[in-house]
């Protein structure tokens, strides 16, 4: 039986050229599968140590090979104990996906069509599942796992796997094609301002003035579109808060990586089966407010918690920061007045504004390129607030695009408008002295 020699450096599965030999693969792990199944319940798995199951499925291979007079040779037998490992322990095909690190997305659309991102690039895999039932095993265990139930009266699930990874599971009659899932991978470790530079996400001065807002203690918003890499940046940004301060953070599915230890984290809850228990965010807002934050961290406003949060701003818990979905900072403040106005206040569009306002001192926008890098393409300052614009800005830095260099990547530069930001007092006033280059730097991306 000929194996598949890699995908990105690491061995998937059987080559699906001879499909006699890769039925009869699947079949003999099927059979070991369910022959392990009823030797032991699947409680005493759990209990059962990695290496004494290695031996259980070791053995139960053997038996079947010499019953049904197959040849395989050691690494095949190898191969195969491992895929049933990853059956019984993980989540059998994708987990060779999941361990490797390069992977930042694992897009199932169906049991036959496995793509994944890497390096901001979509792929497709020869990764297969068995058929239909097999994935929506593999969704059930996941979902499982966290106290959670998914079937035709809740076809649609999110998750959260023990390494910190997001997981959206669709099934049908949701999904038209069979059962779906998304993992959204999120490194072990928060990128260095050396990686965020290396990788040309933004430049020293850009970051420079980052991190001096983050220690003025700005109010500051990162939007940007999906995947863009605002929770990526706002990790970063966190390790310029004081060590002295804290945290308390605030997600749907907790994904923020703080560099702080005074930190308290708090996620939302789904209602039960019977539609009780739910636990929104603008629920935990509320009550981090009465937990004596120094900043409140809110992974992703989308809804009515951003009154709250921009209340918060304005009532002594400065130094907060959010990011929110939005196509330009522009947009940014459009779709905080829709959220705000979701929370059913009845309040005056120039009231929210002033909300906005006076609330809010920076916003950051950042945008995923096509050929897969993230960029920061603005950082804006809030000024002020007029009768016919509504919220005014000015900005402080940009991206500007220059064109396509060899192999699709983009060529730009990062530039500084020139302005001076109104903000500089107040930077000032907290012993933080920028230089002056830094609002008249230009930086070539090649």
């Amino acid at each position: 039986m000929v194996l598949s020699p890699s995908f990105g450096g690491r061995g998937i599965g059987p080559q699906r050229s001879a499909n006699g030999r890769a039925d009869r693969w699947t079949d003999l792990k099927g059979q070991v599968h369910r022959k392990l199944l009823s030797s032991v319940n699947t409680e005493t798995l759990k209990l059962i140590s990695k290496e004494r199951l290695r031996v259980e499925i070791g053995n139960a291979v053997e038996q079947l090979l010499l019953q049904e007079n197959i040849p395989m040779t050691l690494p095949e037998r190898d191969r195969i104990i491992e895929e049933i490992l990853d059956e019984v322990l993980g989540l059998g095909p994708l987990e060779p996906l999941l361990k490797d690190p390069t992977i930042t997305d694992i897009l199932v659309n169906n049991s036959h069509k496995v793509f994944i991102e890497r390096a901001g690039v979509l792929l497709r895999t020869p990764v297969q599942f068995k058929d239909e039932k097999h994935l929506l095993h593999i969704i059930e265990k996941v979902v499982s796992a966290v106290g959670r139930r998914i079937d035709e009266a809740n076809p649609v699930v999110d998750a959260r796997l023990a390494d910190g990874s997001r997981v959206n599971a669709v099934i049908p009659p949701v999904a038209l094609d069979g059962p779906a899932m998304s993992i959204r991978r999120f490194g072990g470790c928060v990128l260095t301002n050396e990686e965020l530079i290396k990788n040309q996400t933004l430049t020293t001065s850009m970051l420079d003035l980052l991190g001096a807002c983050v220690e003025a203690r700005l109010n500051m918003v990162i939007c940007g579109g999906s995947g863009s890499g605002k929770t990526t940046l706002l990790n970063a940004l966190s390790r310029f808060v004081p060590e002295t301060e804290r945290i308390v953070t605030i997600e749907d599915t907790a994904e923020l990586k703080m560099q702080q230890r005074h930190v308290v984290r708090l996620e939302t809850r789904p209602a039960n089966i019977e539609g009780q228990g739910a636990i929104n965010q603008r629920d935990l807002v509320i009550n981090a407010l009465r937990m004596r934050p120094d900043r409140i961290m809110v992974g992703e406003a989308r809804g009515p918690e951003a009154l709250d949060m921009l209340q918060a701003m304005n009532t002594g818990h400065d130094g907060s920061l959010t990011t929110i979905h939005a196509n330009s900072p522009r947009d940014c403040f459009h779709r905080i007045e829709t959220m705000v106005m979701m929370a059913n206040m009845g309040l005056p569009e120039r009231v929210i504004r002033q909300q906005i306002s006076s609330a809010l001192q920076v916003v950051i926008h950042l945008t995923r390129l096509h050929d897969g890098s993230r960029k920061v393409t603005n950082i804006t300052e809030v000024t002020g607030l007029d009768e016919e614009e509504g919220v005014t800005v000015q900005e402080i830095f940009a991206f500007e695009r220059t064109g396509l260099a060899v192999g699709g990547r983009v060529t730009g530069r990062f530039r500084a408008t020139g302005v001076r930001p109104h903000f500089l007092e107040r930077l000032r006033a907290c012993g933080i002295h920028l230089p002056a280059q830094t609002f008249s730097e230009v930086v070539e991306v090649r």
